[in-house]
């Protein structure tokens, strides 16, 4: 049999123990980024159930990170939330409207969008999401229900004119047909927040995109999508210093 120098068996040990280091790490960070609120304007610090949450917010009330009145404000036009007039070019379409209140809900409420969360340094909020992979259906039903409402403007989240103290289009700026600014619906999703959404090519109920909307008396399915790209970016599985694997590695050379 040939022994191991205590040089190589102590080189051994350490990748080992520094390979359950690593595993346990990765868990953790995989933690943090399920169930969470973000750090911003109107979130709760951490998400929890409220029974009253309004209309089209009530999906999220058995797990929120919204209050019952940021869903209340969410359904208002010029609500005290960010003074955001949806009817800036003419009124919108109720049936338009619908999906950025909708939006709305899904940005103030969800628990599960951990994984596309960034840290940016803005006087209203800490964090923002970004290129969370929203489900196709929702994306193409979202551009054909606005396609023919009206806007000025293909980035939202910045360049309006404030001076009346809610957003105004910029001097200058024409109001057209949303899909005159967004043709396609992957243009909607991915351009009008800042590309804090990213159309997905996988449909509702696969597992693989976050939805918009649901029936939360059949649960919230945007945790199992928020817990599979949490897995896929944390690597656990295939992190190349497997705990397990150098085991076996380390057993294998002692019987040599």
């Amino acid at each position: 049999m040939a022994w191991l120098t205590t040089t190589q068996l102590l080189f051994l040990l350490v990748l080992v123990a520094t390979a359950w280091g690593d595993q346990f790490r990765t868990t953790q960070v995989r933690t943090e980024l399920l169930n969470v609120c973000m750090k911003a304007k109107h979130h709760k610090e951490k998400p929890g159930p409220e029974d009253k949450l309004h209309d089209q917010c009530s999906s999220w009330k058995n797990n929120s990170c919204c209050s019952i009145n940021t869903s209340q404000e969410a359904h208002k036009d010029i609500s005290s939330l960010y003074r955001f007039n949806w009817n800036h070019c003419g009124k919108m379409e109720p049936a338009c409207k619908w999906h950025f209140i909708q939006d709305t809900c899904l940005y103030e409420c969800s628990p599960n969008l951990g994984p596309w969360i960034k840290q940016v340094d803005q006087s209203w909020r800490k964090e923002r999401i970004l290129d969370v992979p929203l489900c196709k259906d929702d994306c193409q039903s979202w551009w054909e229900d606005c396609h023919t409402s009206y806007t000025c403007k293909t980035n939202w989240h910045k360049g309006w004119n404030w001076t009346s103290g809610h957003n105004q289009c910029p001097t200058g700026a024409s109001c057209h047909r949303f899909d005159f600014f967004f043709p396609t619906p992957a243009a909607l999703c991915n351009e009008i927040w800042t590309h804090s959404y990213k159309a997905s090519n996988y449909s509702r109920g696969s597992g693989r995109c976050i939805q918009m909307w649901f029936d939360p008396a059949q649960g919230n399915p945007n945790e199992e999508v928020a817990k599979f790209y949490a897995k896929a970016m944390s690597g656990a599985e295939t992190h190349w210093a497997h705990p397990v694997l150098l085991g076996h590695v380390l057993l294998l050379w002692l019987l040599s």
